[in-house]
């Protein structure tokens, strides 16, 4: 089990959730799209996963 200050501290783009805001901006333009992973310089399935969350999120409108 993880505890959320050792979630926050994680490198790993696979553990960032739709949650996490302000780690995920970093990933989305001023403009509000979102990063191609040559930019990014994450793997497929890492990208993958961030584009779901960035969505998520968008979703519950907790981003733009």
């Amino acid at each position: 089990m993880t505890t959320p200050d050792a979630k926050a501290r994680s490198k790993n783009a696979l553990d960032y959730d739709f949650t996490d805001v302000e780690q995920l901006t970093k990933f989305v333009t001023e403009t509000g799209k979102i990063l191609p992973r040559r930019i990014t310089g994450l793997t497929a399935k890492q990208q993958r996963n961030i584009t779901k969350s960035i969505k998520r999120a968008r979703a519950m409108l907790l981003m733009k």
